[in-house]
């Protein structure tokens, strides 16, 4: 009998990461002395990548929004720059004519 894994549950051949419900049905009879296998861990271990894979959207859209705010920030950061420029500019012009007004009092 070849049984397949699904995606929630694939098939893999280390027995601490078996799932309980896709084991292979053995050729001992029920109720016979077999140990039965620990799979606590995988249960775990596999909750939790299932867990983390549902988050995944969550993250990247954390990421994508923090990209964003960053960018926005400099934007800004460079609009206030370009802003405080053009004032200096406008200010020295503004000396300038203060000087050149004042100049041509004193002449007069």
């Amino acid at each position: 009998m070849n049984l397949h894994g699904t995606i929630d549950r694939p098939v893999t051949h280390d027995p601490q990461k078996q799932d309980p419900t896709m084991q292979r049905p053995s050729p001992e009879p029920a109720g016979s002395a077999l140990s039965v296998r620990d799979t606590s861990g995988a249960i775990v271990s596999r909750q939790n990548r299932n867990l983390e894979m549902q988050l995944i959207p969550e993250i990247l859209a954390r990421a994508h929004m923090h990209e964003r705010l960053r960018e926005a920030e400099s934007e800004r950061t460079a609009v206030r720059l370009a802003t405080a420029r053009r004032m200096q500019r406008r200010a020295e012009r503004a000396s300038l004519r203060a000087r050149r007004a004042l100049a041509m009092a004193v002449m007069q």
